[in-house]
């Protein structure tokens, strides 16, 4: 059940003194936030694991190359062995959960052999893992201070250089986030 204070489809900024060394500098977009806490992906932290790495490990054969040169990408602390895929709303899985309009987040194994075959979603990020909260914990954090959120865009989640998503969130606010005290917003 979703609530009116839902944070589900933002995207949540680790403000600049984030001590948290799995959060510092993220940006993780929000899947599902209900009474029972949330879930959601972080976007720009790519690993050296590549598609054709998790293909091999999924004994896949003779996958797409262009599919398999993509980075996978580390979408959190919890749950490291899980794979989950964003992607655009263009096709349907076995286990599709409707973020927006315009994106999506399957947790089945069905989409990561369409990937190989090269018949998979035009827009997608394949990552391992994803933050976990348990009910209130977010909305304390929100309080906090410890996150900026701004309505994730298709652009942010899909096209902007990882290494430049941080800041590009950041500036969807009209921010600099890179000059902002550290601890900004404690008192």
């Amino acid at each position: 059940m979703q609530t009116d204070s839902s944070l589900t489809n933002q995207l949540l900024i680790a403000m600049p003194g984030m001590l948290d060394p799995n959060f510092s500098t993220t940006v993780t977009l929000i899947c599902e936030h209900n009474d029972e806490g949330a879930l959601g992906i972080i976007i720009n932290r790519p690993t050296t694991l590549k598609l054709g790495g998790l293909f091999e490990q999924l004994a896949v054969s003779d996958p797409d190359p262009g599919a398999a040169g993509r980075p996978v990408l580390a979408g959190g602390p919890v749950g490291i062995e899980r794979g989950f895929v964003l992607h655009g709303p263009e096709h349907s899985y076995e286990n599709t959960l409707a973020v927006s309009d315009d994106i999506r987040l399957t947790l089945s194994r069905d989409i990561i052999d369409a990937l190989a075959a090269g018949a998979g979603p035009h827009r997608t990020l394949v990552a391992l893992g994803y933050a976990g909260w348990e009910a209130g914990q977010l909305e304390e954090e929100m309080l906090a201070t410890s996150w900026l959120n701004v309505p994730a865009t298709p652009e942010i989640v899909f096209d902007i250089p990882f290494a430049d998503r941080w800041d590009s969130a950041a500036r969807s606010l009209g921010i600099d986030i890179a000059v902002m005290s550290p601890d900004a917003g404690h008192a």
